[in-house]
């Protein structure tokens, strides 16, 4: 018998969606808006290295970053074999999207593990 690992990808899908739709437009507004502008003083450089170097920011910027790309490669991979049609590259454009968000889950494990 087949395994099917829908519901796994659909569920990561899911849990990426909602991390970013809460966490990402507070981080755009925050270093995109408030800070730049002066509304809030911004950290200073030692104090968000600190922030960074901490075991458990590490990991949620991780679960952030990793869940967001996973959302992104799912979305894009629906959105060319559903909306465009292209069906019959679907192996193909599977690898390539959810290879993409690997890659960049590797990246970001290395950059934030050498910080």
């Amino acid at each position: 018998m087949k395994r099917n690992f829908d519901p796994f990808w659909w569920g990561l899908f899911s849990a990426g969606g909602v991390l970013s739709a809460f966490f990402l437009p507070v981080l755009l507004l925050l270093n995109g808006l408030v800070f730049p502008l002066g509304w809030i003083e911004a950290p200073q450089y030692p104090e968000l290295f600190a922030l960074v170097k901490h075991p458990l920011t590490r990991l949620v910027l991780f679960g952030l970053i990793s869940l967001s790309l996973i959302h992104w490669a799912h979305r894009f991979r629906s959105l060319l074999i559903d909306g465009l049609q292209l069906k019959y590259w679907n192996a193909p454009i599977a690898i390539l999207s959810y290879g993409t968000a690997i890659v960049g889950l590797l990246i970001s494990a290395i950059i934030l593990w050498n910080v």
